[in-house]
């Protein structure tokens, strides 16, 4: 195979730059004297074409080995095409440079080196190690020009790049700086580049059937037509003296400079296009012929026509005559395999003919009897040979234990041998210092001290340029890889935020189908049911998007569940709430894109450099914003542990679940009641087979038997479902309920009386007043109590009320700051929906908003600024003097309830059971028979 990976042999090659047409000017030589001096630039000139001979290894079997190839490299492509020789119009194969890397190792053989691309790895020589470093060093230049022509992505508005632009141009400078630094040019291999390159003879070159490539057979085979149809053009013009030019020659170069073939061009063959007849003349022939010259390989009518002696071509030309003859004995051999596998086929050919042609059924019936005779035959022949082979390969396996019995018995007598050798050498150099005299022994070992040393310099000098070579290409794919990372950094921005646009449009258009409902009311007709379809098509755009839009980095669709389970978009009964659904998870996963880059990508890489966790300022700000998914389970641990290590016992869990194994708890009946009601839209508690609903019994019972004051209470299956789905381990969601019950909550909480969860409603109000006295006038016009609304966040921290990720950015500030969060984030709540709540007018309209606005919130970034920078000031102080006077007051008001209910029972103690008159007692019914 051609591009199988090449292992190192010597062989000989050639590198070149070809030339451009006459009029360009050349690209001066670095001199030994400047390259001494220093890593000087070239002067500013046309870029040559870069081509030349150069051995590659690859084949099968016993044609593998080193074959000599012509090289050109296509700088619009970047690829590197090579063929058999100069002269083919199409090239074998081509090499891509963009994402390939280049090396050359100091031990293989010298003008070795090899390109790695992602798919294969191939192996070139060149002649010397100063041509291999010359074509290695313009490979670099090559590929980094072609890095750099690519066109940049979406950037910063024209003002900045125009202000960039100087500094653009320093960087670009200093890179080249660094990039000759690294790699000083190497000189120009003056007798291997230009013209002469192509005419010089190729050095140990394979034979002709070696070197054709069988992988690219018809390639070949055209290569092959296209020479041996230009030779016997030029039959007529052999004969001509050497000397003697053509009287059209100049008018063929004249042709030739106006219309100059592009070498890099692969593929291409102009002299197909002229077909030249037998019959044409010496003239015609002399012009195509120069025609297909420069049309196939440009150098060589260039070089013909520029200082050349009629010996110089006469020797150049008997030269091709011979490449040609071997060629063409090559193309015989081939021509004689194709010949038999016609035969064969023919041969098949005219048995399916006789099949065909044959007039009764009973013929064909003999031709497919005759076929299955001779299948039956092969068959025969086939199994004598398997039986053969097996014969031939047991008697081998034979011979082998035979061939390494006396290998091993000949290596007995090797070591033998050795042994022997060794005395002899040791009596011999014993002998020999005897009769020998120092001076001559010094001499000698002198001259091999001087010899290692010679080749340790040689050895390093290789290292050192190994070395500065492979700096240099560390330097340049850094260079690139760099500009790619770049490249899809901002692919990746710009792909957010247009799905983040997409989103928006998305809930505009469906809070428009929504806003023309409402318009239209009840009214029957087409545009109602056009209405109602365009609704159910917006709320059915999920699933159809989901597999076709979908992108693996940042899906642009809005998945159903999220990554604790939450459906995003909940499956109301009422189409109205189910639009109002969509346009909500719409919105939250525009805000989400849009954040992801500006807001969560740094907080993320900010938790992940945060070590071990301490109380701190720094670790309060960072728990208000919001502790990313992947570091929440640990962070709730240390926070729970925090508050309740000198509540925790080793084995206390355990203990808790095996007492209630072994007695059943009052409160069992009623928590069995709340496991199916617990969080309806979350996956883990609706699946059959899930092991939530397990967990969280075990977890609730163990909690009614640790603190038996309480026991249960209805809003205490949302808290521990909570925690189990962050931390998803029962003993851990234990004591995260434990924390919130026992240390986070006043005592009172989650009594029978629910005294402190009252005084905190209370509280609530005078705060609203406070801070938002506009909506609470509104309000209070209206008769609305709040507390119906806002009594349930407080007793399970928003658990039923906010979409998850606002819910859980939440409890990571109310975990550590304790219930002031969740007083924050109420007044915030109403602060964000003030607007919307004033332009309501009805209680009852108002009731109906309340009971779903906080599932509008989608912008947790602005809900976390109003609770935490336009609640303030918010001292805890001021929280505290309102419990205790509210609770003072409420406590009389108890108190004084609970005397009215005694005085009651005490007036109907003493007036005593009776009986009005005209009603019968139950005595009567009884004693009636």
């Amino acid at each position: 195979m051609e591009d199988a990976q090449e292992n190192t042999a010597e062989s000989g090659s050639s590198v070149q730059w070809s030339e451009e047409p006459a009029g360009l000017a050349k690209v001066p030589e670095v001199s030994l004297s400047e390259e001494s001096e220093g890593c000087t630039r070239p002067l500013e000139a046309a870029p040559p074409k870069l081509c030349g001979y150069l051995s590659k290894f690859g084949g099968k079997g016993p044609i593998r080995g080193w074959k000599s190839r012509w090289f050109f490299f296509d700088e619009r492509k970047c690829h590197l095409y090579y063929s058999r020789t100069a002269q083919d119009a199409n090239p074998l194969d081509s090499i891509d440079l963009s994402s390939a890397v280049f090396d050359c190792k100091a031990d293989a053989e010298e003008g070795t080196f090899e390109i790695k691309t992602p798919n294969r790895i191939i192996t070139l020589k060149a002649a010397t190690k100063q041509v291999m470093l010359y074509w290695l060093q313009q490979l670099q230049m090559k590929r980094w020009e072609f890095h750099n022509s690519l066109p940049a992505p979406p950037a910063a508005p024209d003002a900045a790049l125009a202000g960039n632009g100087p500094a653009l141009r320093l960087e670009l400078e200093q890179e080249e700086e660094d990039q000759e630094a690294l790699l000083c040019p190497v000189k120009t291999p003056t007798e291997l580049v230009g013209v002469g390159a192509a005419w010089q003879p190729v050095h140990a070159k394979p034979s002709a059937l070696q070197n054709i490539s069988l992988k690219h057979l018809g390639t070949e085979i055209q290569n092959t037509m296209c020479s041996i149809r230009g030779n016997k053009q030029t039959q007529g013009a052999g004969h001509r003296p050497p000397g003697e030019d053509s009287p059209l020659s100049e008018e063929t170069q004249r042709e030739e400079q106006l219309s100059p073939p592009d070498p890099g061009t692969p593929g291409k063959d102009p002299a197909n296009s002229q077909k030249p007849t037998p019959k044409s003349s010496l003239t015609t022939s002399l012009i195509q012929k120069a025609k297909s010259q420069s049309n196939t390989f440009p150098l060589f009518s260039e070089g013909l026509m520029r200082n050349r002696t009629a010996q110089e071509k006469v020797l150049a030309l008997e030269q091709q005559v011979l490449m040609l003859t071997k060629e063409l004995k090559a193309q015989k051999e081939l021509v004689k395999i194709l010949h038999k596998a016609l035969e064969a086929a023919q041969q098949e050919k005219r048995v399916s003919s006789a099949y065909l042609a044959a007039a009764q059924d009973k013929d064909r019936l003999e031709l497919v009897r005759h076929k299955v005779r001779q299948i039956a035959e092969l068959g025969r022949r086939v199994e004598a040979l398997e039986r053969e082979r097996e014969s031939l390969a047991q008697t081998a396996s034979l011979r082998e234990q035979e061939i390494r019995e006396l290998q091993q018995h000949v290596q007995l007598l090797l070591d033998k041998n050795q042994a022997k050798q060794e005395v002899i050498c040791k009596l011999s150099e014993k002998v020999t210092q005897d009769f020998m005299k120092a001076p001559e022994e010094a001499d000698r070992d002198f001259l091999s001290q001087q010899e290692k040393m010679e080749h340790l310099k040689d050895d390093m000098e290789a290292y050192r340029t190994q070395n500065r070579f492979l700096n240099s290409e560390i330097h340049q794919v850094t260079k690139i890889w760099r500009k790619v990372a770049e490249k899809e950094k901002a692919l990746l921005m710009k792909c957010a935020y247009l799905q983040a646009q997409n989103c928006q449009v998305e809930s505009k258009y469906l809070a428009g189908l929504r806003r023309l409902q409402e318009a239209l009311g009840v009214e029957a007709g087409e545009c109602s049911e056009l209405l109602r379809q365009l609704i159910q098509e917006a709320l059915q755009w999920e699933a159809s998007e989901a597999s076709a839009d979908s992108i693996v980095l940042s899906p642009s669709t809005v998945s159903e569940y999220d990554e604790y389970g939450f459906l995003t978009v909940p499956n109301y009964e009422v189409e109205d709430l189910r639009l109002l659904a969509k346009i909500q998870a719409l919105e939250v996963h525009s805000h989400h894109l849009l954040a992801h880059e500006a807001v969560e990508r740094p907080l993320r890489e900010r938790w992940a450099t945060l070590g071990e966790l301490a109380p701190s300022a720094e670790l309060k700000q960072l728990l208000r914003a919001g502790v990313p998914h992947e570091h929440r389970p640990r962070v709730w641990r240390w926070l729970i542990r925090l508050r309740v290590q000198h509540l925790q016992a080793p084995g206390c869990y355990q203990a808790l679940l095996s007492q209630g194994q072994a007695c059943k708890h009052p409160a069992a009946r009623q928590i069995e009641l709340d496991l199916n009601r617990t969080f309806p839209n979350n996956k883990h508690f609706t699946c059959p087979t899930s092991s939530f609903p397990d967990k969280l019994r075990r977890v609730l019972l163990a909690f009614s038997w640790q603190n038996p004051t309480i026991g249960y209470c209805q809003g205490l299956n949302r808290l521990a479902a909570i925690a189990l789905l962050v931390l998803d381990e029962e003993e851990s969601a234990f004591w995260c309920l434990v924390a919130i019950v026992e240390t986070i909550m006043p005592a009172d909480y989650y009594s029978k009386t629910l005294l402190a969860s009252q005084v905190d409603q209370r509280v609530l109000q005078d705060l609203l007043l406070e801070k938002l006295p506009r909506l609470m006038a509104h309000l209070g016009q209206r008769c609305v109590d709040l507390s119906f609304i806002t009594f349930n966040w407080f007793l399970v921290v928003f658990a039923d009320s906010l979409i998850s990720n606002i819910l859980l950015q939440v409890w990571d500030a109310f975990l550590y700051e304790g219930i002031k969060v969740v007083f924050r984030y109420a007044l915030a709540i109403f602060k964000y929906n003030e607007e919307a709540l004033l332009r309501l007018q009805d209680s009852l309209e108002i009731y109906q908003y309340l009971h779903f606005f906080t599932k509008t919130i989608c912008d947790s970034r602005k809900l976390m600024h109003i609770a935490f920078n336009d609640m303030n000031p918010f001292p805890m102080k001021q929280l505290r003097q309102l419990r205790a006077a509210h609770r003072e007051r409420l406590e009389a008001e108890l108190n004084e309830l609970e005397q009215l209910k005694a005085e009651y029972l005490e007036t109907r103690a003493a007036q005593g059971p009776s009986v009005p008159e005209g009603c019968p007692s139950e005595d009567e019914g009884e004693a009636e028979p």
